[in-house]
């Protein structure tokens, strides 16, 4: 038998939590390191995301503030100096014709009244479509949702060729106002469709109070239900503005035989088509059609993001 320890043995002894902390200091050390590593990478992956996002789009401005000359002797060039900075690329763009220029201020204003257009009309006729799926009992109104996407997934093309002759029969060829009829038809559905799915959200209990007050279902749109869900109509308001914006197929259909009406993305394709046009021109033609846009998106952004259904309904 083992004699028992005596007391000075015991208190050299290591203790149970002693012995347990090599581990707890290496599982503390090991999660802060991959804590540390993922912070690294994370900030990697955004820079390595901006320089593939931005970079492009900086090398068009670049590309546009620089004379023919300076591009043609050193086109790898990333920076623009004082001596080299014009903005005559601009100015050739957006002149007149008659002046010499390639006339995007026209562009520009004709695509601006199509896309506006196109918005405003798009979501009168959406609004109370889609709250009419989402809110009214009838019968079909779930298969009557899936026609309207249905109807967002023919392909452009497949319409060309109809609204083709129907506009040319009707006289409507070669006017904006057709295109921006072409437009409507095109964005209603995926409207309704996005639209329908924000109504969605907003709290029965809320309507049903306006209603006991007094109001009437359009009451209730009006007041209760549109400021709820004015981010979600910004959002599709400004899906409508870039389909309208950017479309060419149809722009290219009717509006190629008069130059006066024509949109920046149609006049961007003919000057990308012309052999005698500068790489300056082009992108600053490029940069013209891109930036409002831009300026919209952000200008936009707040009411984007806002959640201004949150804490629409209170217990």
């Amino acid at each position: 038998m083992t004699a028992p320890a005596t007391p000075t043995e015991q208190s050299r002894a290591p203790s149970p939590r002693a012995a347990a902390a090599p581990p707890a200091r290496r599982r503390f050390s090991r999660y802060r390191i991959e804590r540390r590593t993922l912070g690294v990478l994370r900030w990697i992956v955004i820079a390595c995301f901006l320089i593939v996002t931005l970079l492009p789009f900086y090398y068009m401005v670049l590309l546009s503030l620089k004379p023919i000359e300076s591009l043609l002797r050193n086109p790898a060039s990333l920076i623009v100096t004082p001596a080299e900075f014009t903005l005559r690329a601009y100015q050739q763009v957006l002149a007149p014709v008659s002046a010499g220029g390639q006339g995007f201020g026209t562009f520009l204003a004709n695509s601006a009244f199509v896309a506006v257009s196109a918005v405003i009309l798009s979501l009168i006729v959406a609004i109370p479509g889609a709250y009419a799926i989402a809110r009214l009992p009838f019968f079909g109104h779930r298969q009557v949702n899936a026609l309207f996407l249905a109807a967002y997934l023919f392909p452009a093309i497949v319409m060309a060729i109809p609204l083709f002759v129907l506009f040319t029969r009707i006289g409507l060829r070669g006017s904006l106002v057709g295109l921006v009829l072409v437009y409507i038809a095109q964005t209603v559905p995926v409207a309704i469709y996005m639209l329908r799915n924000y109504l969605e959200t907003v709290p029965v209990s809320v309507e049903e109070a306006g209603l006991v007050d007094g109001l009437s279902r359009l009451g209730v749109l009006r007041r209760i239900s549109l400021p709820l869900v004015l981010p979600s109509i910004m959002a599709t308001g400004l899906f409508i503005f870039m389909i309208a914006w950017n479309e060419f197929l149809f722009a290219l259909l009717f509006l190629v035989e008069r130059r006066d009406s024509w949109t920046v993305s149609l006049g961007l394709s003919q000057l990308s088509g012309s052999a005698e046009i500068p790489t300056t021109v082009l992108m600053a033609g490029s940069v013209v059609l891109t930036l409002p846009i831009l300026l919209l998106f952000f200008s936009t952004e707040r009411l984007l993001t806002g959640g201004l259904t949150a804490g629409a309904e209170k217990g």
